[in-house]
């Protein structure tokens, strides 16, 4: 059992690597962008250009948060994903990074929408909207968990010492 135990963290820790180096070719490709725009002038298609380059910039955000995580939950902290305070707090920085870079691709399709197709403004509202119902649900997650945290103390003290641990 300790042996696919190993497997499974290298398995993690390749995947974790792979979620970098895409973060890492997003930005490259988001500041090219960025720099392309800038050198060209300073009007409207430069503006949409950058707000393109930060929609790009907020998949490598997401990219790399969620390398993060896995090298963090996975690999560093060896974690049993099926304890249900591992599982809350895992969801919680999942959907932190998935709310905050889905609201800026919603901006950057407004954005676009507004100055170049004004039908796609209503597939840009739709996103805005599922983004803040997914908030929403999230939100009450949380909040009906606040009560399992109470009950489990101890392996929230536990969590709070990993993070300590980590932290240096």
């Amino acid at each position: 059992m300790k042996r696919i135990t190993t497997i499974f963290g290298v398995v993690h820790g390749t995947i974790a690597v792979l979620f970098a180096l895409g973060a890492l070719a997003l930005i490259a490709i988001a500041a090219r962008m960025g720099f392309e725009a800038l050198t060209e002038g300073m009007g409207l298609p430069q503006a949409q250009a950058l707000i393109e380059a930060i929609g790009i910039l907020a998949a490598a955000v997401v990219a790399f948060q969620i390398a993060e995580t896995i090298t963090e939950e996975e690999v560093v902290r060896d974690a049993n994903i099926s304890a249900p305070t591992r599982v809350r707090r895992f969801l919680s920085r999942f959907f932190v990074v998935v709310i905050v870079a889905l609201a800026i691709e919603g901006l950057v399709m407004t954005f676009r929408a507004v100055h170049e197709e004004a039908a796609d403004l209503l597939y840009a509202a739709a996103l805005l909207a599922g983004t803040g119902a997914l908030l929403a649900a999230w939100g009450y997650f949380i909040y009906c968990n606040r009560a399992a945290e109470e009950l489990e103390p101890d392996a929230m003290k536990e969590a709070k010492e990993e993070d300590r641990k980590i932290d240096g």
